[in-house]
């Protein structure tokens, strides 16, 4: 029946049985922050798509500007902290690297895509994030990995298996 663990007086419960229900928590942990923080990415796409649409495209309007400003100014008022004039740009340019909803990768955070929305070659953007999300790094792992040219030395090398 598995080794008994004693919290408390009145409490015993097997090892085994403790760890299982242990795991289907912080699995259910685990799954519910992905999905908080992916919802969270894709409103941030939205609010880049339509200021990019608001905008007409233009990249250097002096209404752009305005209305990056003022969108700021009545968001924080009315959220909170978060949506700051350099926040609503990364948003925006956000949009513009990743126009393609549907291409973007649920496993990998707003702070994944801040770093990969600065790849400027489309290809190597991609690339970098299905790799990041199928290899599932970290933030920290996937700058390392864009700064040592992993990539670029993956592509020159003979030996695909022996580049780390």
């Amino acid at each position: 029946m598995g080794e008994l663990v004693n919290r408390g007086e009145s409490a015993i419960v097997p090892e085994g049985f403790y760890k299982q229900v242990s795991s289907i928590l912080n699995a259910a942990r685990d799954k519910a922050y992905t999905a908080v923080n992916f919802a969270m990415v894709e409103a941030y796409w939205e609010i880049g798509k339509s200021i990019v649409d608001e905008q007409g495209g233009e990249e250097r309007a002096a209404y752009g500007e305005a209305l990056i400003a003022g969108l700021s100014r009545r968001l924080t008022a009315d959220f909170g902290r978060g949506f700051g004039i350099a926040n609503l740009r990364n948003m925006r340019q956000f949009f513009l690297a990743f126009p393609i909803r549907d291409a973007l990768r649920s496993e990998l955070s707003w702070t994944h895509y801040r770093r990969l929305m600065r790849i400027p070659d489309p290809d190597a953007r991609a690339w970098y994030m299905n790799e990041c999300a199928d290899s599932r790094w970290s933030t920290r792992q996937l700058e390392r990995q864009i700064n040592t040219m992993f990539r670029e030395r993956l592509l020159a090398s003979k030996d695909k298996e022996a580049v780390t």
